[in-house]
């Protein structure tokens, strides 16, 4: 039911049971908030959303009161203006000072709000929390000191993702945000998703940065440097220099990073084809042979971190292929140096990903190979676009470029893994492919492209009725895993994104996006999709050689050895 209330002496239309702040959104009115979190029920603790009601002697938080038909509001009357603006002041009285060397400075939700409301001098001086940073996570860098305990991180690990990492602790003005008894993350149950820094409005949360470690290596003496890239990085980059959300920065990305000192550009997308070519050869093996089906999926390091920790007990279920970030390092560092002649141990290796959780993959001892590790350094797309800057190099001023050779060929399957649903459509072109010897009429599988956090598809592919779903998030999977263990048994293949949507929202992914930039970026993966001529992973050139030239055949002994690994249960000591 829709009914009409006056804002700012103006009629706008309402409907029966929206919040306040959903109204005024609607009908284009902002209301600044640091609390509240669009689709979960409101809290009203930061009290930055205040707004006048005429007839209500205190000013209503419109982020949890329900608009009703008599109302008048004022959302930016001298009274509400002033009470923003002391609440912003009582959050610096004891926020450190120093916004000049913050990982969010100017992309800092409280900064803004401090400049919007014209805060100049500090009324409130209280004593300076004096928490230390923790550094300890391999992904992730915690500083309670930055933090507002606006408590939006605790929510996103708990109530989206369903990590349940976070927490307050204390009371009064001794309370803080940590992990159980403010113990290092490195010792929590933490997945390393990064999701909670896409919702940290501060700096209290940031990724450990690796952009040090390569502009050093960048300037050694006979160090080869060769990049892989995300094909979510190169729809999302374009953001944060100001470019349309969804801008494909594909040929833009390999001229730029050649101009930065790159010897060498790739991308992830031949990684992506290479394992999606490995996976369909081992699902096919596993389904022929009644071996631990349903197969998990090995590409997203959150979710493999995840299943160690609470459900070891599945581990056999998880895919034997690295991921192809780990993939195309291992195949750089071994085929690549022999094919140039280059030691490899004179090759850095590095990757850019949408994902903090790569960095924690990349670390892991089963990522070595021979002493020497698949991928040296990870990148979030954040500090690629920083590191662009760094190197000065206007992405803009420059054309298109090719991928380097012999890595230099993807699929549109491969960029599908960017998106949650995507892994399971590639998968079951190059499977259909192996099971009946005869390509997709349609390769498009509409039940995979919907936004919810749950999709599955059942097919017949030649003499087999297989079941396929894919989750989007942990806290989902959790839900699908008790079903199996009840006795479900009509699934053949899981795909898990610990990130909601996917990589495309990844925790290393631009911060501040809105659903609009997230919704483009998706669209931009389907028309490649669409319009490449290479559809499925099996039929990429570049794979193929690969294969004949060196690994043999998917899930032979050269790619077991090369392109596989291991999993074992992981302790959580809190």
């Amino acid at each position: 039911m829709s009914f009409t209330i006056e804002v700012n002496n103006k009629s706008i239309t309402a409907r029966k049971g929206e919040t306040i702040l959903e109204a005024l959104e609607r009908n284009g009115i902002k209301v600044p908030t640091l609390c509240h979190m669009p689709g979960l029920y409101p809290t009203g603790s930061c009290r930055i959303c205040v707004v006048e009601v005429e007839g209500k002697s205190n000013l209503i938080t419109a982020c949890s009161y329900p608009v009703e038909e008599w109302m008048k509001i004022k959302t930016h009357s001298p009274r509400v203006v002033n009470a923003r603006k002391t609440n912003v002041e009582l959050l610096l009285g004891n926020h450190p000072d120093d916004c000049l060397y913050c990982e969010r400075n100017g992309n800092c939700e409280l900064q803004k709000f401090a400049e919007e409301l014209n805060v100049r001098e500090r009324r409130f001086p209280g004593k300076k929390n004096k928490h230390k940073a923790d550094p300890s996570g391999s992904s992730i860098v915690r500083d309670p000191a930055k933090c507002i305990l606006c408590g939006r991180c605790v929510r996103t690990c708990d109530e989206i993702i369903g990590a349940v990492t976070l927490g307050f602790i204390g009371r009064g003005n001794n309370t803080i945000i940590g992990p159980p008894f403010n113990k290092q993350i490195n010792l929590s149950s933490c997945i390393t998703c990064g999701q909670c820094i896409m919702a940290c409005p501060t700096g209290a949360l940031h990724e450990k940065r690796h952009s040090s470690d390569l502009q050093n290596a960048m300037h050694t003496k006979d160090i080869h440097v060769v990049l892989q890239y995300s094909p979510t990085v190169s729809v999302s980059i374009g953001e944060q220099f100001g470019i349309k959300a969804g801008k494909d920065m594909n040929g833009i990305l390999n001229a730029a990073m050649r101009k930065t000192g790159f010897n060498k550009v790739f991308e992830t997308s031949f990684g992506a084809d290479l394992y999606v070519t490995e996976l369909a050869a081992e699902l096919e093996h596993r389904i022929k042979n009644g071996l631990n089906v349903p197969v998990f999926n090995s590409d997203c390091p959150a979710w493999i971190k995840y299943i160690e920790q609470w459900h070891p007990e599945l581990l056999p279920n998880v895919s034997a292929c690295k991921s192809p970030q780990q993939m195309l390092g291992a195949v750089i560092n071994i085929y690549y140096s022999g094919l140039f002649h280059i030691n490899p141990d004179k090759i850095y290796s590095v990757s850019a990903m949408p994902c903090t959780a790569k960095k924690f993959e990349a670390q892991r001892e089963q990522m070595t190979h021979k002493g020497i590790t698949d991928v040296d350094s990870v990148l979030t797309t954040r500090e690629l676009a920083q590191f662009i800057r760094l190197n000065g190099v206007d992405i803009q001023q420059i054309e298109s470029e090719l991928a380097d050779y012999p890595f230099h060929v993807r699929s549109s399957a491969g960029m599908l893994l960017g998106v949650s649903g995507g892994l399971t459509e590639s998968l079951i072109r190059t499977l259909y492919f192996r099971l009946t010897g005869k390509e997709m009429s349609q390769p498009k599988i509409n039940e995979l492209r919907n936004t919810r956090e749950y999709k599955e598809v059942k097919l017949k592919i030649g003499d087999h009725k297989l079941g396929f779903a894919a989750v989007s998030t942990v806290k989902q999977a959790a839900k699908l895993i008790e079903e199996i263990k009840a006795g479900r048994d009509d699934l053949h293949f899981i795909e898990v994104m610990a990130c909601p949507g996917g990589c495309v929202n990844g925790g290393g992914q631009p911060i501040g996006g809105d659903p609009a930039a997230l919704k483009a970026r998706i669209k931009t993966i389907y028309e490649i999709d669409e319009k490449d001529p290479i559809k499925v992973a099996h039929k990429n050139p570049a794979v193929i050689e690969l294969y004949k030239d060196f690994l043999g055949e998917p899930m032979g002994t050269k790619s077991v050895e090369l392109l596989h690994t291991t999993y074992k249960k992981r302790k959580v000591p809190l």
